[in-house]
């Protein structure tokens, strides 16, 4: 793994920590206000690191900075309004946030190559997103959300990372 990547990885591992620290039952307004201009904050050094790169490796970069920032900003909104639509909301972020990378690493290859990697991504975001639609619709309890939305991210955090290495 380059040293980018451990930048990367390490930077996305700190913001899931410092959010899961404000996952707390009743987030008031002013914490919500301070974790998105946390999430924003941390979106901005995740590009300025991409600044360094040229080509296809910069493209990742940013669409891996806006990925977790996306990702981020579900799972910020699904601890202040918890429930399943928010639930649903987190995993569709992070389907389209690793079809966005997948489609940008499929840019290295090309012909007929870059076409079985670009639906291989699409039909992984589709699965991704149906499960999602599908635990939405199994009617889970929204009691106890905050807890499920902690738990949660170490999984979803190893799932972003294999898809930025």
């Amino acid at each position: 793994m380059n040293s980018f990547d451990q930048t990367a990885s390490m930077l996305f591992l700190g913001l899931l920590v410092s959010l899961g620290a404000t996952a707390q039952e009743g987030m008031s307004r002013s914490d919500y206000k301070a974790s998105k201009e946390r999430i924003e904050a941390n979106y901005k050094t995740a590009k300025a690191s991409c600044d360094s790169l040229a080509g296809n490796q910069k493209d990742i970069c940013v669409a891996e900075a806006k990925g977790e920032k996306k990702v981020s900003e579900a799972e910020l909104d699904a601890r202040y309004k918890p429930g399943a639509k928010a639930e649903y909301n987190v995993e569709a972020a992070k389907a389209e946030a690793a079809y966005d990378v997948a489609k940008e690493r499929c840019d290295d290859q090309s012909g007929n190559a870059k076409d079985v990697c670009v639906k291989k991504a699409k039909a992984e975001e589709t699965a991704a997103k149906a499960d999602a639609k599908a635990g939405m619709n199994k009617g889970h309890s929204t009691s106890g959300s905050h807890s499920d939305a902690t738990d949660m991210q170490p999984e979803a955090s190893a799932r972003i990372i294999r898809v930025i290495r």
